[in-house]
């Protein structure tokens, strides 16, 4: 519902789904349920494998919106990369006065072992999901920054073969912009990023495991990818190059899309005990024999304090306006800025600058007075590690709640591919919703569901609607349970934030 009503990107679908009995759509929805169940696409809430929730109602968004949105994250993109190229070469930013040099090298993910590495073709955010909200006034706005090893992808492509066995009479009568073609547009990029005078590069997807929570993921883009799905120990560095040991020997590697974490990818640089990466790799890489992709030590663009200067470093890279709003925010270090959210905190959000998933965030009117003081003694303790920002009233969309239909708030993450040329925009991205009434906060480690996001074809594109030639990929096999100590470190990967919390506990 927009100021006058139903919006237009709604109205076709509102008369398609009123057209049909309440039963149907609710049966159309169960059918969505166990499709998930059958395939096998799941993800991991409370140490439990769950089939990821989709919603039988779609976000619908304008091509007109989109065309804005597709500009703004592109150029938030080219800033990021610009960014993290400055901070770990030459640092004219701190120069110039633009962020205190002080502000990057405090962040728990700046990595000093990539200072004055250039990958080969300039790209160190080989792919980027950048969270986006819509206000109460309707105005797009970023969350946050995700540059790391953004997940949720698998799902806007299973979503929306899904959406168009369970809906055809719906999905037929929209032009809506496909997503299919995200595998190859990231394996172009990847290939593009191969060490200098590689013509052929071989790629593989890097996994933590059959026990990470995105492993559906992981398989999945592998095999679209039509490239091998590795864990570390399947990797072997020697002379400052990475091979994949094979049933013929071993095999050169030369692009690695990892989806480990920093901390764990390389026990001879990062954590000596981890047995998710492979030792060795981060002198191939600095040998310009192997690119990791995305690099290491981009999280220090995703730590939540280098996101209160973004508007200054997009002025500041390219000479531009910043497309996007975002939320208004208080460094909670600076002084000023501390001593009004400490008079404040029942009122505002604090998050920890280098949380995820949700983890670790306060909501002032909904947290109890234990909670607020045991926040004041942290932000005390460490004021660096905290950003404030006020209650946003985050956009609903109508969702098939228990067979009924309620309003749920959403967000919005777009997927960027970094060509090295040119930055492609996969139409949509992903919806996730927040199932519970009032809940504020979508991830999925937080109980959240998805929605599949249709971006309406524009006049002069007008693509033709999808067709689903092929079932949805076979569940991926979890095969034979491996050492324990790797299990236990592929659930660590995913609650370093948690740990974090209990130690400080």
């Amino acid at each position: 519902m927009g100021a006058q009503g139903v919006r237009d990107s709604y109205a076709g679908l509102l008369r398609r789904l009123n057209s049909m009995d309440a039963d149907e759509v609710r049966a159309r929805a169960d059918y969505l349920k166990s499709t998930y169940v059958d395939q096998g696409v799941t993800f991991d809430f409370g140490g439990e494998e769950h089939p990821f929730p989709l919603d039988i109602i779609p976000r619908v968004i304008l091509a007109e919106e989109w065309a804005e949105l597709e500009i703004g994250v592109a150029q938030r993109v080219r800033a990021i990369e610009a960014f993290l190229a400055d901070v770990y070469g030459e640092g004219r930013i701190f120069r110039d006065g633009v962020i205190p040099r002080r502000v990057v090298v405090t962040s728990p993910h700046y990595h000093r072992v990539m200072a004055h590495v250039n990958p080969p073709n300039g790209v160190r955010c080989h792919v980027s999901g950048i969270d986006l909200i819509r206000d109460e006034n309707g105005v797009f706005r970023v969350l946050e920054d995700n540059v790391r090893t953004p997940s949720g992808v698998s799902y806007v492509m299973t979503n929306r073969r899904a959406m168009f066995q369970a809906l055809p009479e719906v999905t037929n009568r929209y032009r809506i912009s496909p997503v299919e073609s995200y595998p190859l547009h990231l394996l172009e990029a990847l290939r593009a990023a191969a060490p200098s005078g590689v013509t052929d590069p071989v790629v593989v997807v890097l996994t933590p495991g059959v026990y990470n929570s995105a492993y559906f993921e992981h398989a999945l883009l592998a095999r679209m990818m039509g490239v091998e799905l590795v864990e570390g120990r399947d990797l072997i560095c020697h002379n400052g190059r990475v091979s994949i040991r094979t049933t013929q020997g071993l095999r050169p590697v030369h692009v690695i899309y990892r989806r480990v974490d920093d901390d764990y990818i390389d026990p001879a640089q990062f954590r000596s005990d981890s047995m998710l990466g492979c030792a060795g790799l981060t002198t191939a890489m600095r040998a310009g024999n192997v690119t990791i992709a995305n690099a290491i030590g981009n999280g220090v663009a995703d730590d939540k304090l280098i996101y209160t200067y973004m508007h200054d470093v997009i002025r500041y890279y390219l000479g531009e306006e910043p497309k996007l709003a975002m939320v208004q925010s208080w460094r909670v270090e600076e002084p000023a800025h501390r001593e009004e959210v400490m008079d404040r905190l029942d009122e505002l959000v604090l998050k920890p600058v280098d949380g995820s998933g949700g983890k670790g965030i306060v909501i002032g009117p909904k947290a109890s007075r234990k909670e607020l003081e045991e926040l004041r003694e942290k932000i005390v303790a460490d004021p660096r590690g905290w950003i404030a920002q006020p209650v946003v009233q985050l956009s609903t969309v109508p969702t098939m709640i228990d067979g009924k239909v309620k309003p749920r708030h959403v967000d919005l993450r777009p997927f960027a591919v970094n060509m090295g040329t040119d930055v492609f925009v996969l139409p949509g991205g992903l919806t996730r919703v927040a199932l519970p009434e009032g809940q504020l906060i979508v991830n999925s480690s937080q109980g959240g569901g998805s929605k599949d996001t249709w971006v309406l074809a524009g006049s002069k594109q007008a693509p033709k609607p999808e067709k689903v030639k092929e079932p949805l990929p076979d569940a991926v096999p979890m095969g034979a349970l491996g050492d324990e100590k790797i299990q236990q470190q592929q659930a660590q990967q995913q609650q370093q934030s948690r740990m974090r919390e209990v130690r400080d506990a």
